[in-house]
This record gives C-alpha cells, sequence and structure tokens, in this order.
C-alpha cells in the first residue's frame, strides 16, 4: 500500500492543483504579457479589449482593419514549443512537469481517450493561460517588434485570445502584415482561418473613399459578439457604433424556445422568473451604447417566444396581446444602457494625467498603441507637466495676496490670529459685518 501523503496527493482533484498552478504561473507571467492582450487576464475582460478597439479607432489614423482569426487554435498548438516558452520564465522543474503530463493526459470522446502532441486540452483550468503565453511568444512579442521597426504609418492591435483585430492607416502595411503573419505561424503550427479573415476598408475616412470610388457602405467586421459599424451622429461625425451579432442572438433566442418548451407547464411566475435572468444576463452583456434598438428587440422576440408557449398549454387558451404585455412589463426587465461609453470608462482604467501616465503600460493607448507614438506623444507628458507648472505658479501666487491683503488689515496673516473683514472696525464687541445678516462678536 502507498504511503498516506502519497494517496493523499493522488486523491486530489486535478482542477485543484491546475488551479494552484495557474496562481503560480499569473505571478510570473502577467509582468510579461503585453498591453494589448486581453484575454483570461486577471482584471481585464471582454469590455475592456472592445473599450480598447472603440478608443483605438476614433482617436488613431485608422483606415483598414484586418479581422484576423486563428484556425482551430486550441487544437493545433504545438506542446513542445509551449514547453519551452514556459522553461523560458520557470526553472521549476516540478511545475514543467506537470504540465507535460496535463498535455499528455489526452481527450474523452465517447468512451475513448484521444493522446496527441498537439493541443492545450481546451476546457481545463490551465488551457487559457497556455494559450496566452503560446502566442504572447508567437504573436503578441513578434508584433510589436514588427510595428516598430517594419510598419510605415500608425498600427494598433486588440487581442483576445485567439481573436486578434488590427488597424493599420496604410493597406500596403495591412497587407505585408498578414503575409508575414501566415508566415510567422506556419513556423509553430499555426495558420490563420482563410474564411474567418478579412481585410476591409473601415474608419471615418471609409465611407467618404467608397463613395468616391462608386461603392456602397464599408463593410462591418465583428469581434467579441458585437458587429462595428461605421456611423455617423446627428451632427455627421463619425461614430463607431456596435450592435449584437444577429447569428449569436439567433442562437440565444432558439435555446430560449427550447428551453421553454420543457418549462410549459410550470407556473407563470416560475417561467417569468427564468425569463427575467435570461433577458437580464443578456443585458448585462450587450447594453453598451449605440445597441438599445437590439436589446428592444431581443426583449420583443422573448415576450412573444413566452406567448406562444403560453397558448400551447391548453386548446382554450386565452392569453391575449394585452395580456402578454402586462405579463412582460412584470418579469422581464426594460432595456436600457447598462455600459459607460468606451471613452469613459478607458479613461478611468488607463488615466493619462496622472503622474504615472508616463509608465508604457498606462500612459499608452491599451490595447491600441501607435506605431508613431509607442508609448503616446511626449508632448503629452510634456504638455501635463506645464499644467502642473502653471497651476501651482497660480496656488502661489494666491497665497501671496492672500497674505498681502492680511498684512494690509493688521493681523499680519499670521495663523491663530482672528481675521478682520474690511467692514469690521477695531475694539468692537457685537459689530455687524459690512453685507452680513448676523452678528460676529470679536475681541480686540
Amino acid at each position: 500500500m502507498l504511503p498516506w501523503k502519497t494517496r493523499l496527493v493522488l486523491g486530489l482533484d486535478p482542477r485543484i492543483v491546475q488551479g494552484a498552478a495557474v496562481m503560480v504561473l499569473n505571478a510570473i507571467f502577467e509582468g510579461d504579457f503585453l498591453w494589448f492582450s486581453y484575454g483570461f487576464r486577471p482584471g481585464r475582460g471582454t469590455h475592456d479589449a472592445l473599450d480598447a478597439l472603440v478608443v483605438a479607432i476614433n482617436t488613431r489614423k485608422v483606415n483598414y482593419i484586418l479581422d484576423a482569426d486563428i484556425r482551430n487554435f486550441f487544437d493545433s498548438v504545438s506542446q513542445d514549443w509551449l514547453v519551452r516558452f514556459v522553461e523560458h520564465r520557470v526553472g521549476d522543474k516540478r511545475i514543467v512537469r506537470l504540465i507535460r503530463k496535463w498535455l499528455k493526459a489526452g481527450i474523452l470522446e465517447d468512451g475513448t481517450v484521444t493522446v496527441s502532441d498537439r493541443g492545450t486540452g481546451q476546457g481545463s483550468v490551465i488551457s487559457p493561460l497556455l494559450a496566452n503565453i503560446y502566442l504572447h511568444y508567437v504573436l503578441d512579442l513578434w508584433a510589436e517588434r514588427w510595428r516598430r521597426h517594419e510598419a510605415t504609418g500608425d498600427m494598433i492591435i486588440v487581442r483576445y485570445t485567439d481573436d486578434v483585430v488590427v488597424g493599420f492607416v496604410r493597406e500596403a502595411d495591412a497587407n505585408r502584415f498578414l503575409e508575414a503573419m501566415r508566415t510567422r505561424f506556419e513556423e509553430f503550427a499555426l495558420s490563420v482561418h482563410p474564411d474567418k479573415t478579412r481585410l476591409i476598408e473601415f474608419g471615418r475616412l471609409a465611407a467618404a473613399r467608397r463613395r468616391q470610388r462608386g461603392l456602397g457602405k464599408p463593410e462591418t467586421f465583428t469581434f467579441l459578439g458585437f458587429t462595428f459599424i461605421c456611423g455617423r451622429t446627428r451632427s455627421g461625425k463619425f461614430l463607431l457604433k456596435r450592435k449584437s451579432r444577429s447569428d449569436r442572438v439567433q442562437a440565444k433566442l432558439t435555446e430560449v424556445k427550447e428551453e421553454l418548451r420543457h418549462r410549459r407547464h410550470q407556473p407563470i411566475p416560475e417561467q417569468g422568473k427564468w425569463l427575467a435572468h435570461v433577458v437580464t444576463g443578456f443585458f448585462n452583456y450587450h447594453a453598451v451604447p449605440t445597441n438599445f434598438a437590439a436589446l428592444q428587440a431581443f426583449r420583443d422576440h422573448v415576450r412573444d417566444l413566452w406567448r406562444r408557449s403560453l397558448r400551447r398549454r391548453s386548446k382554450r387558451d386565452n392569453t391575449t396581446y394585452e395580456r402578454m404585455k402586462k405579463l412582460a412589463n412584470d418579469w422581464l426587465p426594460r432595456p436600457r444602457i447598462l455600459h459607460p461609453w468606451p471613452r469613459d470608462r478607458f479613461a478611468v482604467r488607463h488615466p493619462r494625467w496622472e503622474p504615472y501616465a508616463g509608465i508604457p503600460s498606462v500612459q499608452v493607448c491599451a490595447g491600441a498603441p501607435s506605431n508613431r507614438c509607442p508609448y503616446r506623444d511626449r508632448k503629452l507628458v510634456i504638455m501635463w507637466l506645464l499644467r502642473v507648472a502653471v497651476t501651482r505658479a497660480h496656488f502661489v501666487g494666491l497665497k501671496r495676496k492672500r497674505s498681502a491683503h492680511h498684512r494690509r488689515l493688521g493681523d499680519g496673516g499670521r495663523p491663530g490670529v482672528p481675521r478682520r473683514s474690511p467692514g469690521v472696525a477695531r475694539g468692537g464687541e457685537g459689530v455687524r459685518l459690512r453685507g452680513a445678516g448676523k452678528m460676529r462678536l470679536r475681541y480686540s
């Protein structure tokens, strides 16, 4: 029989051990990951990546968007290269040995265990972190170097796991980057998805340029569940619109319809509570500015599906539109925008006028650095220093004027000495101040 310590270790859930390994590896690699990487990192989420992309397109010179997708990424990762990347920063052989075992564990499908020399074991606790480590060395560091030394114009990049969006000011840079990225991926057993990878004309000048060439509206691209559209405000200015992806919304409505079929004979309050959770969850993610119409349409479709489900409970059901409208108002939340504008939240997450704004990871448009100014324009730092100097001089001048005013009044501006207003006589008690409505006692 094995010793009790060995039996205790063998009886641990692999997810617990992987969770502990994730904590250790996060402490090591989090400082190495670049600022435009947002996937499965502590303190960063999908909306942070969306905000960075919107702010970058609105503030930088972006005329072309490369929407890149890696084909079957989690099943194509080279395990040998992944272990080498981990060993580059981790010297503990026990951690490396555990990672090797998890990678060689295989996948159980239909009662058959399949072991492969590729893949990160999608679905495991440590899989997202290993994917980030792999793409950090394969894509992030290479893209950052390409942006600095190869690009001839501005370039932005945002990556969320295997979804990459790159913006360029020149089409030639976009084509060269795409070809170089394909060559780079082939060296590390990856490939670009030919159908999901597109280079489109997009940005504040895209509509006018396409109109001059006799083309239609600018094409759209999708990222993290939203469709990005070139729009205009009421005053005619450029507005980057985000709309929920129609295929994702349709898939969600199909799930709701199937679940309502199983809950058809439950009491209406139970169905209403469940639908309220569904609609609330949808709003929590999709309730961004410029997406109100999609929220209203989703709620209306859920209400219509609920009405059809209730009418199929009995042939004599008398669920009318008026009654359904009342039930929807009682149980389903009304659509409203829950997320702030991207520029506001991005300014809070990444302040630029703070003393530490010179730090690259804070001052740079996180997730969207420019090629011309990799750490943002130094003029901003100079402007901030000038603003601080002017403000300080202003307050110093006010302080001097206040001290001179007190000296003229005779109190010398010293602390502890009561200050007299111009309308107060010396030596009097209960003297009324000029322009005041109350008595103020003063003692000489």
